[in-house]
C-alpha cells in the first residue's frame, strides 16, 4: 500500500523524536504529506499555588513546549507540506480523532518499550491507539 497522509504523533520523549525521524523519513520517500501531532493534556498542566504559578499559566509552558518540539521537528523535514495539529486534550482519543478527521493513511508513534509488570500497571498510549485504530499503526522504539 502506497500511503499517501502520515500522521506523527509526537511529544517530549526521546522515543517520540525517533519516531519523528522515521515518520518523516517515510513520507519523503514515497511523496506523502506528512502531520506532526502534539498532544497538550490538560491535566498535566499542574500549577502551583506556592510559586504563584495558575493552572492557566502552566498550560501557556506547555502550549510553548509544544510549539517549539513541532518547530523544531519541522526543520527536518524537506518536503512540500507539513501540517502541525496541537489539540487539548486525551493522547489516545485526539490521536485517533486528529487521524480521521485529516483522513490518515499512517500513524506513527513512538513507544518506550517496557514489558511485564511496569507495562502492565501503566499502559501504553501507543498500545491503546493500535488497538483502537482502523489504520495502520507503526510504532518506532
Amino acid at each position: 500500500m502506497a500511503y499517501k497522509k502520515i500522521l506523527i504523533a509526537v511529544d517530549s520523549s526521546e522515543y517520540s523524536m525517533k519516531a519523528a525521524k522515521k515518520g518523516l523519513e517515510l513520507a519523503h520517500q514515497l511523496g506523502a504529506k506528512a502531520a506532526l501531532l502534539f498532544v497538550i493534556e490538560k491535566s498535566k498542566a499542574l500549577g502551583n499555588v506556592d510559586a504563584g504559578i495558575t493552572h492557566e499559566q502552566a498550560l501557556i509552558v506547555l502550549k510553548k513546549e509544544a510549539e517549539q518540539t513541532l518547530d523544531e521537528l519541522a526543520q527536518m523535514y524537506n518536503g512540500n507540506e507539513l501540517l502541525k495539529f496541537m489539540p487539548e486534550g486525551n493522547p489516545e482519543e485526539d490521536i485517533l480523532k486528529t487521524a480521521q478527521n485529516w483522513k490518515a493513511d499512517l500513524l506513527v508513534l513512538g513507544t518506550h518499550g517496557r514489558t511485564g509488570l511496569k507495562h502492565l500497571l501503566m499502559g501504553s498510549v501507543a498500545e491503546r491507539v493500535m488497538r483502537h485504530s482502523n489504520i495502520p499503526v507503526m510504532m518506532v522504539s
